[in-house]
Order: structure tokens, then sequence, then C-alpha cells
């Protein structure tokens, strides 16, 4: 019997995914969790203008979606300051991610990122068969500075910077960043991810103009916005680096649905407003929690927080594995020394209660098993 005859870079792939699914947990399980916390979802969800706008665009679902994007990049150029021409529409940041990595990689080329930050940018770069260079935390900070250095030392042709930064929900002052850029390498792109700048303190963006081809950055619809399941993020970069995406994504990967949605969700910045509001008391929330509890909670700028368990990151696994037992589904940091700790996602009350009550039982196993008792 015959099969495909696959390329000697795809066989020397694993067949892996970045993140294991809350729901391919629940199929394992048998059960539903109690309070879905791992995923970095906006649980307060979206604004009602935006689920409105979809229910709307259901009847016309039999159309694909505007290939352009035409009205969502206008919106979205309006928003910013800057012209149509600068913006790239697409199916989330991930999506946008794997074509700048098609655009900018191919085999042996050099990337830096952070060891331990966020991994689907690391899957793309080894589907291209890019080669991936990592430097460590700073004070649970990604480490711009020792990223550009890095970038110079091996050559690289593309720097993944998380600001703020997943998994650890830290930051940095955008101004910090841009002026930085005078020690980039020349011929090396900076991946600026925001994902999360909707829910950080004033002036983490950074201040860079949309026509410096240094820098490309993106934004998406997943998180301040509440529309994870829609898939919609963007890209905010020089012209001529925006129109070769066109090269390679797919035209009609928007769906209409999703236009619409984030269309309405970028117009009503009240909600947005509404939705910071309620993350910001959420983080406090899970910082009274990892208190309550002898725990101490890193300082975030987004979605999330994470939970110093206080050792190492046997335990911390430990923590997260009861946790899951018990219907709570979190999630954690896979680098040590980052893995000491456990991530939880901001929610309602009734997902900080359930969490609240899980923690200390989880915490009591975690020690009994540490102790052998």
């Amino acid at each position: 019997m015959t099969g495909p005859r696959y390329t000697p870079l795809a066989q020397s792939l694993p067949a892996t995914v970045p993140f294991v699914g809350p729901e391919t947990q629940e199929r394992t399980r048998g059960r539903a969790f109690a309070a879905r916390l791992g995923a970095n979802e906006n649980i307060f969800g979206p604004s009602p203008k935006a689920v409105e706008a979809m229910a709307q665009a259901a009847g016309e679902i039999w159309m694909y979606g505007d290939p352009e994007n035409f009205d969502l990049r206008q919106a979205l150029a309006a928003h910013h300051g800057v012209q149509p021409e600068h913006i790239m529409v697409g199916e989330g940041i991930d999506g946008l991610l794997g074509y700048l990595v098609r655009l900018l990689i191919g085999a042996g080329d050099a990337v830096v990122t952070s060891l331990g930050a966020y991994p689907t940018f690391n899957y793309h770069v080894a589907g291209f068969g890019g080669v991936l260079h990592t430097v460590p935390y700073k004070g649970d900070h990604e480490d711009y500075e020792a990223l550009f250095a890095k970038a110079g030392e091996v050559g690289a042709k593309l720097v993944y910077l998380a600001n703020p930064d997943n998994p650890m929900g830290s930051w940095h002052p955008g101004a910090e960043i841009a002026a930085a850029l005078n020690r980039l390498p020349a011929g090396c792109l900076l991946l600026l991810d925001e994902a999360y700048v909707e829910c950080a303190p004033e002036g983490t963006a950074a201040p860079v103009s949309a026509d410096d081809a240094r820098v490309v950055r993106m934004r998406t619809f997943s998180k301040a916005y509440g529309m994870a399941g829609a898939r919609a993020g963007y890209a905010i970069g020089h012209p001529e680096l925006i129109a070769a995406f066109n090269k390679v994504r797919n035209h009609f990967g928007m769906n209409r649905a999703a236009q619409a949605g984030a269309l309405a969700a970028l117009q009503d910045q009240g909600w947005l407003e509404h939705v910071a509001a309620e993350i910001a008391a959420a983080r406090a929330r899970i910082a009274g929690i990892a208190a309550e509890n002898g725990l101490s909670a890193l300082p975030s700028a987004t979605n999330f927080v994470a939970i110093d368990c206080g050792r190492d990151g046997t335990f911390a696994k430990a923590v997260l594995d009861s946790l899951v037992d018990q219907g709570i589904f979190v999630r954690m940091p896979f680098a040590a020394p980052q893995n000491r700790c456990i991530r939880i996602s901001c929610g309602p009350e009734a997902e900080m209660a359930a969490f609240a009550a899980a923690l200390p039982k989880a915490l009591s196993a975690a020690r009994a098993a540490d102790t052998g008792g």
C-alpha cells in the first residue's frame, strides 16, 4: 500500500499541537469543567452589539466573506490613525503568525524568542524549517535587550516579543521597546505581539510608526473584545510588508459573521471599557485568593494572572492536576523557572468562587504528594 510522500521536514516534525484544548480534556474526563479558566478567553463576553451583528450576518453565511476585509480595515485604520494599507486582517494572530513566518522563514533561517514564550509561534517556525534560538526571561519579563542581542549573534531574520507577555502577564512600557529598536540588527524584523494591550496600563502600546519597516505589530479581537471563537486579528505594519501577506494568505479565511462582529466590537468602545474594568476587578480577586492561601500573584497587564506556587514546576503541576480533577480548567507555563506558577484567567464571580473553593484542596493534595504523605 502506498501513501503520501511527505517532505523530509514534515517527516521530522512531531505529530503534536501547541495546546490541548479544554474540550479534549473534558472528553477524557467524561464530564465538563465547572470553571473554564485556562485558555485566556474573555469570559465576560463580547459586546452585545457584536453578538447582534454576527446573528444578523448568519443569514448571509452562504456567501464568502469579503476577501479584502474592506470595511474592517477601513475602521481599524481610522481607529489607529493609519492608512488601510498599514492593516492586514487575518484568522486571529495565530493565522497571521503562520503567514508571516511563511513569508520570511525558510530552512535554516534563524529566529529568536524567549524561552517559555507563546509556543504557537515556535510551532510555525518549526513548520517552515526555521532554527529557533531562545533567551531566558529576566525577572519574569521577556528581556527585549537580550532578544535583540541574540538576534545579532545568530543573524536572525525575525524576533518575537509579546508585550504584555503570555504566560506571565508582565509588561514593559512601550516607549522603552521603541527606544531599544536601534539595537535591533539590520535586516531583522521585530514581531511585536500586542494581543493583550487593551487590558494593559496606558503607555504599554509601543509608540512605533506604522511606516517603520523594522516592526510589525499584531492585535486581536480574541482577548479584551471577547471574540476568541470568531478568529479575528490584524497586523499593523509597513505597507510593503502588509501587501506581501497577499502572496500567501487565505483570501477567504475570514467568514462574514466574524467580519461583522469584529467591526461592531471595534465600534463599541464603551463595552471595551466595561470589560477592562471587570478584568481589573477579577485580577484583584485572583490576587486575593492567592494571598489567602499563602501564595503570591504576579502583577498582570492581561486578562489572566500567574500565581507563584512557591516551589518548582513539579509542585505547580500537582496543583494544576488537582484543580483539573476538581473541574477547574487552568494552565501553567511550560519552561522553568516560570513553571513554578499556574495561570488563571479572569472571569465572573461564579468562576472565581469555584477557583477559590478548589485551590486549598489542590494545595493540600500537592503538599501531601510532595512529602510522600
